[in-house]
């Protein structure tokens, strides 16, 4: 089954060359693509993405508030913001906005594809640079009392580690990882994994 992609991005050459590249691979399909977020609720419910690429600086309405609006309303659809910005401000809103992978417009196309692949597994693409700079915030003190193991966890949860990949890392079973990360939502005080996150960056736990 072909995964329905959804593209708001103001740059109309970039828009179309991502309509054409995506739309020519055998498994993807676009059923939209638009200059931004004005009437996404609307736009989401007649087009019925999987996976939305999103950019950030759009007039009218922005990607981030985009992310906000969809997330409240389709939970379950996939966001990857594809941008030019790196800093922590428009990083963390995305994140604590609910978006499941921030990539860079530096990026090649097969990295993009890449992302797309690895967000529907379950992972949160990254660009490295963005990665590392997700990893740099972690450095002080541990205020929730993590384990070590738990710690750990949590870091490949934020550069956006699938639970099988965790497992593969750590070399223990998905159900072990599952347990961890059931601790780590507890002693944060959080509900998923996107509200861990935001914490993990708001409080620089690890």
């Amino acid at each position: 089954m072909e995964t329905r992609i959804l593209i708001f991005e103001d740059n109309d050459k970039l828009r179309d060359s991502l309509c054409v590249l995506l739309g020519g691979m055998k498994d993807y399909s676009i059923v939209g693509d638009f200059p931004n977020c004005e009437n996404v609720l609307q736009i989401v419910k007649e087009t019925s993405p999987d996976i939305i690429i999103m950019d950030i600086d759009m007039p009218v309405v922005d990607g981030i508030k985009g992310v906000q609006l969809i997330k409240e309303k389709y939970p379950e659809i996939l966001i990857i913001m594809h941008t030019v910005f790196e800093d922590d401000k428009r990083l963390f809103e995305s994140l604590c906005s609910g978006a499941n992978g921030y990539i860079l417009k530096s990026v090649s196309f097969l990295q993009l594809v890449e992302a797309i692949k690895e967000v529907q597994e379950g992972g949160a693409p990254m660009s490295p640079g963005i990665a590392r700079k997700v990893l740099n915030s972690f450095q002080s003190k541990n205020k929730y009392n993590l384990t070590a193991q738990e710690k750990t966890v949590l870091k490949f949860l934020v550069t956006g580690y699938s639970y099988k990949m965790i497992a593969a890392e750590l070399f223990v079973s998905v159900n072990t990882v599952r347990t961890h990360i059931k601790n780590i939502y507890l002693k944060l005080h959080v509900n998923c994994g996107r509200e861990a996150v935001a914490i993990a960056l708001k409080d620089k736990i690890v």
